[in-house]
């Protein structure tokens, strides 16, 4: 026979439900309305405002410029502009990527990532830097420290944005080697071109091969050193790999007026596995 429950005896277990389910409702409607009043006192308030604004990345161009070009200032309210906008203002040439992000409720970060600066360039009375896209940078006025390769005698932009990107596949050791990169194209070799490196060397290569074969730059000059005695020279990867000393790649003539012809080359190997 089934137990019969007096509803008297459910009624306090009904009461302590309903209880807790008042008390919830009122939690969260008590918490909705400080959470609305807190909302309406931060905008209100200067809290709601920029404090800081902090830019990373900057060297070609200063900071004060991605500050400026941003429009964004100390007191100017937090959540007053899109992101988006301001990433698109600050979009130049010699920019790869920016990101612009609110931090910690009082501040803005200007993240910026320019292009990597591969050479210099020799123009309008002044060093300029080209950098990896092939941009020649000239927005400053200030004289730059050189600290890439030189370019001369590169009018032609489609070479040397080859000879760029070519160097842009470089490790940084290789490339800091590197002191003056010229152009000495001729009607049957027109990518030839002959780079001055900052240890004394002369290397004569072909823009189109340039990065494949130069990454054994180091390898290279340590055989050379072990059998040359130190004499510095100047090394053909143009096809091969072979070394000829100054001594007899420059070579005087003698008192007869003629040149003595001998010349001593040496052929360097390269390890196609070194990294």
């Amino acid at each position: 026979m089934d137990k019969v429950i007096d509803i008297e005896e459910r009624i306090p277990t009904l009461k302590k439900k309903r209880r807790r389910r008042t008390n919830i409702k009122f939690a969260v409607i008590i918490s909705l309305f400080l959470g609305t009043l807190f909302l309406l006192l931060y905008f209100q308030s200067p809290y709601s405002n920029i404090q800081k604004i902090t830019v990373h990345g900057a060297e070609l161009a200063t900071e004060e410029y991605y500050l400026n070009k941003s429009g964004l200032q100390v007191g100017d309210s937090l959540w007053g502009f899109k992101a988006s906008k301001v990433e698109q203002k600050l979009k130049e040439d010699w920019v790869k990527e920016v990101k612009v992000k609110r931090k910690l409720l009082t501040a803005v970060e200007i993240q910026v990532k320019e292009y990597r600066r591969v050479a210099y360039i020799f123009e309008d009375h002044q060093f300029h830097p080209i950098l990896e896209n092939g941009v020649v940078y000239k927005a400053s006025d200030e004289v730059p420290t050189i600290d890439a390769p030189i370019f001369l005698n590169f009018e032609d932009e489609k070479l040397r944005k080859m000879v760029l990107k070519e160097l842009a596949e470089l490790d940084d050791e290789v490339l800091a080697l590197i002191s003056q990169i010229n152009l000495t194209a001729t009607e049957t070799d027109p990518y030839a071109i002959t780079l001055f490196m900052n240890d004394g060397y002369e290397v004569r290569a072909e823009i189109t091969s340039l990065s494949e074969k130069l990454k054994y730059y180091p390898a290279i000059i340590a055989q050379i050193e072990n059998a040359a005695e130190n004499e510095k020279g100047i090394i053909d990867i143009e096809v091969g790999s072979y070394f000829k000393p100054y001594s007899e790649e420059y070579k005087k003539l003698n008192i007869g007026g003629q040149s003595d012809d001998a010349s001593v080359e040496q052929d360097v190997e390269h390890d196609e596995s070194t990294p």
